[in-house]
């Protein structure tokens, strides 16, 4: 039998959870999925408050179907002004390449992970469902967030980041395996040899805990969903096959990435953010290794290689563009994103 607890708690008809990308979307893609019955998701961890604000106004007018809200809860690093002298020494080659001065280039974190003045802007719009990267916030603003009635959502990468996600509060845990693009949740680990890819991780997780379970990585059609639910998942969450949308913001050298044969050779990097996450293998990544330089601790990384990015594609390239992509890009299409939606649930009866 289907688990249907996933769609009765959080009030949509489909078992399909677009995956939240900072960066490539905006709350148009996010309504499209609302639209088609499943859950759309806005990133806010790279929104001002007056960007979040405007598009808390546009959820709230555009429809009356449940959203979710995503916020990072990484601890921010102490500044650590050798680490950043070593990483912007070992770019020192780039920026002579493309004329950047490195001493111009300010210091900045980039992303901001949830805080108690997030809660007070985003309370007035009582947002259904709120979910979380890289664990759950301090218990105090976990508290207020369910006391407006929404359900929290939050990412394991491995059993005992599910286990501790339940005990701590979180209503649906969702199981990213290791196949699944942008950043790894991953916040009780650090070691990537502990993460599983998701035919492994969703059974493991769904035996291990009492609530809705969510599989995420490497889903990209109705074939893949079926499986998920088939492991025990209760819904899926996918990200990539959305980039082609038009509802998407994904700029047009991401785009063309995505379409080309690079999209199916992805890896695991930090060297964009500080952080695990997968996307398209480029210059940047196979020169320096994906996993090599030892960049400054999440978010600080991004302010070192965000003048490289910019005068790279101005030229054309993305040697130096983090391009978010999971092991399997071959879903991404380029059609309406409440479409895809539609096409992923299949026939997938609605509950």
């Amino acid at each position: 039998m289907k688990d249907t607890r996933l769609t009765a708690l959080l009030g949509i008809e489909l078992p399909i959870l677009q995956a939240p990308m900072a960066g490539v979307q905006g709350s148009a893609l996010a309504l499209a999925v609302c639209r088609a019955g499943g859950l759309g998701a806005l990133p806010c961890a790279m929104l001002t408050p007056e960007m979040l604000r405007a598009e808390l106004e546009t959820l709230a007018a555009e429809t009356t179907r449940p959203w979710n809200l995503n916020f990072f809860c990484h601890v921010p690093p102490a500044p650590a002004p050798a680490r950043e002298t070593h990483w912007r020494a070992r770019l020192a080659p780039y920026y002579a390449e493309y004329d950047i001065d490195p001493a111009g280039i300010p210091a900045g974190p980039g992303r901001a992970p949830f805080s108690a003045a997030l809660a007070d802007l985003i309370e007035a719009w009582r947002p259904p469902v709120v979910s979380f990267h890289f664990g759950l916030p301090a218990p105090a603003l976990l508290t207020r967030v369910k006391g407006w009635g929404a359900r929290v959502l939050a990412s394991a990468t491995s059993v005992a980041e599910a286990r501790w996600l339940e005990a701590h509060g979180a209503d649906v845990i969702i199981a990213q395996g290791l196949e699944a693009g942008g950043h790894r949740g991953m916040f009780l680990e650090t070691d990537l040899s502990t993460q599983l890819g998701s035919l492994a991780l969703v059974p493991q997780v769904v035996q291990a805990v009492n609530v809705p379970v969510v599989a995420a990585g490497g889903i990209a059609d109705a074939a893949g969903v079926a499986a998920a639910l088939a492991l025990g998942a209760a819904g899926v969450q996918v990200g990539t096959a959305y980039l082609l949308c038009p509802e998407a913001t994904t700029s047009p050298l991401h785009r063309a990435a995505l379409q080309g044969p690079e999209a199916a050779h992805t890896a695991l990097t930090h060297l964009f953010t500080g952080r695990p996450a997968r996307g398209i293998v480029n210059r940047l990544m196979r020169e320096l290794g994906p996993m090599g330089a030892e960049p400054p601790a999440f978010p600080l990384a991004t302010a070192a290689v965000t003048p490289l990015r910019t005068a790279a594609e101005a030229r054309g390239s993305t040697d130096f563009t983090p391009l978010w992509c999971g092991q399997n890009a071959q879903g991404c299409q380029n059609i309406a994103a409440e479409t895809l939606t539609r096409q992923l649930a299949g026939g997938l009866p609605r509950h």
